[in-house]
């Protein structure tokens, strides 16, 4: 039970029929590990979408990069994200899986524990996220890859 919880009423409630769907793949050139910000990409997806209200899906074609929301404002957290996912699943930890190097298995690891897909809102035509949030596709490999990101809408 949480104490002192207050659960407000429904706010700017819609419904209507799904009139309306488009998808797209988005290609990402990595530079090796990181975060990339895709939101940009992706918004101007649902804008050409002409979706108003509805939900958006993008899904990474890969097991050895993700997809993730998180802060846009401090580039810091990233910095520590990557620390703290070094830490989680090392490079060189004793691996039986190691035949496409020493990076592929925590690459793995840490797309487990991150997103393959994201289920992002949309409303009044935009991305429904936070003041503080980006979608982000992570490298999780050390030398540079081409991701493939799928992105599919639909609403009205």
């Amino acid at each position: 039970m949480t104490r002192g919880a207050r659960i407000g009423e429904l706010d700017g409630f819609r419904a209507g029929p799904v009139s309306r769907q488009a998808s797209a793949r988005l290609v990402v050139a990595t530079e090796g590990p990181g975060f990339t910000d895709i939101t940009g990409r992706v918004a101007a997806f649902v804008a050409r979408s002409g979706v108003a209200h509805g939900v958006l899906t993008v899904f990474c074609r890969h097991t050895s990069a993700s997809l993730t929301i998180q802060e846009n404002a401090d580039p810091d957290v990233q910095t520590d994200l990557m620390t703290a996912l070094d830490g989680f699943a090392p490079r060189h930890g004793a691996y039986v899986h190691g035949s496409e190097g020493p990076d592929d298995m925590p690459a793995h690891i840490r797309t487990l524990v991150t997103d393959a897909s994201l289920a992002v809102p949309v409303l009044d035509a935009r991305l429904a996220l936070g003041t503080w949030q980006g979608i982000y596709l992570i490298e999780h490999r050390d030398r540079p890859h081409r991701r493939e990101v799928v992105l599919a809408v639909v609403g009205g």
